[in-house]
């Protein structure tokens, strides 16, 4: 078989290929054994390679990044259509009529003059609706990255009414957790102290949520920060023909003010 018999363009060659690689006799080997579970992993990578490219706002490679996940959501829809549980239509289907059913004021007859604020109340109470009787925390993938799950967490409580009124509250709160962390280092076990770990980190996705903080944004951006600095040691001791494990402490935390100061300077030419 040949990319001749392929439809020319558009989701319809996508799906026609994920068809021919997961064909039992003559797609490709690898693609036929993959299954709903073996996969999953790689569609979470995708779409943390399309934050990833619109964090450095690359936009060239956002195109192929989002091409990557797409993919993903054709993989996983021939596998259900192979098991008799939906096929890609269905899909298409499912995520429209959720868009119009959300969307009274643009697809109904519900006024389109509203704050961006009441329209996000509106929409989780559509959400509401369609839960039910679900429990309020229902819902709420535990395959999320963990401080984005905290973040979504806190935010339904909070829908309800169970939340701190005020920043000062959360702060005191992570007062006592850190004491408690420091507690838990001189006395409890390995088990206690990583239960307090994840309290006061928990804590500080609330902070970051009263401060109407992206919690998941904001280690990003630390983590891209402290790899831009680390790389700047790196190359400071290169010019001398060593590397990290040929310094000392000393020596680097001298260098990362350098790059610390280095950046600070950047940022406000």
């Amino acid at each position: 078989m040949t990319t001749d018999t392929l439809p020319p363009s558009g989701i319809d060659r996508l799906l026609a290929i994920m068809a021919r690689l997961r064909d039992p006799a003559t797609g490709c080997p690898w693609d036929i054994e993959q299954t709903f579970a073996t996969i999953a992993p790689y569609t979470l990578e995708e779409a943390h390679e399309v934050a990833d490219a619109i964090e450095r706002q690359a936009w060239d490679e956002l195109r192929g990044e989002l091409g990557d996940l797409l993919f993903q959501v054709v993989y996983h829809a021939q596998m259900a259509a192979e098991a008799g549980h939906f096929a890609f239509d269905d899909v298409v289907a499912a995520i429209s009529d959720k868009m119009i059913a959300r969307h009274p004021h643009v697809f109904g007859s519900e006024s389109r003059d509203k704050t961006a604020e009441q329209q996000t109340r509106d929409w989780e109470a559509q959400k509401a609706r369609e839960r039910g009787t679900a429990r309020t925390l229902d819902g709420i993938a535990t395959a999320l990255p963990a401080l984005t799950r905290a973040l979504k967490l806190q935010n339904r409580a909070a829908r309800v009414g169970f939340d701190w009124p005020s920043t000062a509250e959360v702060l005191d709160k992570l007062v006592e957790e850190a004491r408690e962390v420091v507690e838990a280092r001189d006395r409890l076990s390995h088990d206690a102290l990583t239960e307090e770990i994840g309290d006061l980190l928990f804590v500080m996705a609330n902070l970051a949520r009263h401060l109407k903080v992206d919690p998941e944004a904001a280690l990003r951006a630390a983590n891209a920060k402290f790899t831009r600095r680390f790389a700047r040691i790196e190359d400071w001791l290169a010019e001398t023909g060593r590397s990290p494990s040929d310094s000392d402490l000393a020596e680097m935390d001298a260098l990362w003010n350098r790059a610390k100061a280095e950046d600070k300077a950047r940022r406000g030419a």
